[in-house]
């Protein structure tokens, strides 16, 4: 089964946090952007061997919550069409939610989106404006009210902590104010502070102060010990989904029927999880049939590639959009297996599946790096025999990178 992404590269504003491929002003070209994704779409259908199943697809960006309601209906009709999309398919938008409205939330239920990721960030003024985000948080309430009520239960919110001058009660707050709206799930990010963003150089100038590591994990540990009070299970390093097993049927496909009895993210599992998915649009990335592939950045230039393709690019997955692309081997393979696996914090890495996977024991592989992590305590074992899973401790996840770097 396969997932496919869909980058939206286009914003009203650039936030100051932000390196993501996206572009401010250029609204202008989404009715041609919408046309190329078509195309790429069309491209991928004709170059796959065969009808490919499709589980999930995701609007990511950027703002995919400004696409017209007309546009996003030509491009699932499209899909539609090209793909075996299953009928219980996860259909994710992200949107900021001051560019919502309740009509155009009804319409996205109409056309089969059935889950919302909010970019919320915080619930202080304050904050909201030194990530310079575009909405207030009563913004936010309302959001979650028309989701509510156009039948979009299944909605994200998407947290930021860590930020210069923010303390445990300003975060305790936000968390706090998160959980009023009983969102389905919560993603939870430490800030970044990314080379060549506004943010990067006002901490340069002495403007802000930097992000204090030791209080951003003090922030993490609160939230991971608050939501678990909440019922919320952490299912990865960052994500949270809400524990309601009474209403599995009622939510759909959002909510998985496996491993979590959680409304947990089935597009990004994908990812974690290894297997193989799509990526559509300026910047988007992809990884099928043992090739990573990566998009040109720039949504002008990714108009005119698809509008004049120009010679064969190669084979699936590649498309004419393609800039870039790698094979696979099976070290890199392993190596990415660990750190993907390694953030599904209850889930981990089966020794059973690795050993099917790659025709080797775990342990074999890396005896030396797990006797040394396990004694460390940052990782543990769950089960026994072909049931048990290598995953991160509870401290582990705080020091994931250091973990996930001795498996590279």
């Amino acid at each position: 089964m396969y997932s496919l992404y869909f980058h939206i590269p286009f914003c009203r504003s650039r936030c100051g946090y932000c390196d993501f491929n996206t572009y401010a002003g250029l609204e202008r070209l989404i009715p041609a952007y919408l046309h190329a994704l078509e195309q790429e779409i069309r491209h991928a259908e004709l170059q796959a061997a065969g009808r490919l199943k499709v589980h999930t697809l995701f609007f990511g960006g950027g703002t995919p919550s400004l696409l017209p309601l007309t546009g996003l209906e030509r491009i699932l009709s499209v899909l539609h069409a090209a793909f075996d999309l299953d009928p219980r398919a996860e259909i994710t938008l992200e949107a900021n939610p001051g560019t919502l409205s309740f009509n155009y939330l009804q319409g996205l239920k109409a056309l089969g989106v059935n889950r919302l990721s909010l970019g919320m960030q915080s619930a202080r003024p304050e904050e909201l404006r030194l990530l310079e985000r575009q909405h207030t948080y009563l913004e936010v309430i309302q959001a979650a009210a028309w989701a509510r009520q156009a039948g979009l239960e299944n909605f994200n919110l998407d947290l930021i902590f860590g930020l210069p001058h923010q303390d445990l009660e300003s975060w305790a707050h936000s968390l706090e104010m998160a959980l009023r709206l009983h969102p389905a799930h919560l993603s939870l990010y430490a800030l970044t502070v990314e080379h060549g963003t506004p943010l990067q150089r006002w901490i340069d100038r002495g403007l802000l102060a930097d992000p204090d590591p030791d209080l951003a994990a003090d922030m993490y540990e609160h939230a991971a010990g608050r939501l678990e009070q909440a019922g919320y299970l952490q299912y990865e390093i960052s994500n949270w989904g809400r524990l309601e097993p009474a209403r599995l049927s009622e939510l759909g496909s959002g909510f998985s029927r496996g491993y979590y009895a959680a409304a947990v993210c089935q597009h990004n599992l994908q990812y974690w999880r290894g297997l193989p998915y799509l990526g559509f649009g300026a910047g988007a990335h992809g990884y099928a049939a043992g090739v990573r592939t990566e998009n040109v950045l720039s949504p002008a230039a990714y108009i005119q590639r698809m509008q004049q393709p120009g010679p064969a690019v190669g084979a699936f997955p590649l498309t004419p959009a393609t800039i870039g692309s790698r094979v696979v081997g099976l070290d890199d393979e392993i190596a990415e297996t660990m750190m993907m696996g390694l953030r599904l914090v209850q889930e981990g890495i089966s020794t059973t599946g690795f050993k099917t996977r790659f025709g080797m024991t775990l342990e074999h592989r890396f005896s030396q790096e797990i006797e040394e992590l396990t004694r460390l305590g940052l990782l543990e074992w769950q089960g026994s025999g072909a049931q048990s899973r290598l995953r991160l401790s509870p401290r582990g996840r705080l020091l994931g990178n250091q973990v996930f770097m001795r498996f590279v």
